[in-house]
């Protein structure tokens, strides 16, 4: 089951915790687990979402393949129950699209929702990650899944690389390329924030998709964000009740690979946040 379990989480290359440089300590990139109180983890293994409105978490797609109306996600340290999915229509696993909203059945209080990026600015941006799931370093890739981290949160920069249509896209650089706390995200960090943070809030700028080829966590690996200035007026409307039926759909069309409908009830009841 363990296995099944971390080939869930995992995704294929679609799931993203926090790769780190080779040359850094890793106690360097720990938080503890309330340094972001606007990220919500849907499963004890990871996957997330960020706050941005009291009863809104933004996320990606690929990631609610056990969320539904009722389940429990865990936000700054509390249970929330969820009333209800939305999933972009033209989300294409792999490709474009990995974006869905979840709408929670009480308003989350004392957090202060993060902004939506709605600028074309992105390009060149230092902006940082955060997450649960597994880890390791540039020149391993991912060596420690997301169950053998046991929840530890890391949090490391990037740079956009590209900005162009519904994707932002980042470089894991190394030596006198990396910024300080360079990073990539690795297994069990899916729907997590590319973001900036002041204060008690902070803005979203992307939503952890999915990496590009091989060499997943490795130098050179390409990450892949979905663009929040893209999705704006998507996210906006599904908040506002505008044309919900013709712009989204409850449930994912197909389920991640690995998974059938048969044995989803059994997973999704072993990786709920209990």
């Amino acid at each position: 089951m363990k296995y099944l379990l971390t080939l869930l989480l995992s995704i294929s290359v679609c799931a993203e915790a926090i790769i780190i440089r080779h040359d850094v300590a890793d106690a360097q990139y720990k938080v503890p687990s309330t340094e972001l109180p606007q990220l919500a983890t849907f499963y004890f293994g990871g996957a997330h979402g960020t706050l941005i409105a009291p009863t809104w978490v933004l996320t990606a797609a690929h990631a609610t393949f056990c969320v539904s109306p009722n389940s429990p996600i865990l936000l700054n340290e509390k249970h929330y129950a969820v009333k209800r999915v939305y999933i972009h229509k033209d989300y294409t696993p792999g490709q474009s699209h990995d974006i869905a909203l979840i709408e929670l059945q009480q308003p989350v209080l004392g957090v202060t929702p993060f902004s939506l990026n709605t600028e074309s600015d992105e390009l060149n941006k230092n902006l940082w990650f955060i997450g649960i799931g597994g880890t390791g370093n540039g020149l391993t890739g991912q060596t420690v899944d997301n169950f053998e981290n046991k929840g530890q949160m890391r949090k490391a920069q990037n740079t956009v690389a590209l900005a162009q249509g519904p994707l932002l896209k980042f470089t894991f650089d190394k030596g006198e390329n990396a910024l300080p706390l360079e990073g990539v995200s690795g297994g069990g960090d899916s729907g997590g924030p590319a973001y900036t943070h002041q204060n008690d809030t902070g803005v979203i700028y992307g939503i952890s998709s999915r990496v590009e080829g091989g060499n997943i966590g490795k130098y050179g690996v390409k990450e892949v964000y979905s663009r929040t200035s893209f999705f704006a007026p998507w996210i906006n409307k599904i908040i506002n009740g505008k044309n919900i039926d013709t712009l989204s759909d409850t449930k994912l069309k197909q389920l991640p690979s690995g998974l059938t409908e048969d044995i989803l009830p059994h997973v999704c009841n072993d990786i709920r946040i209990k």
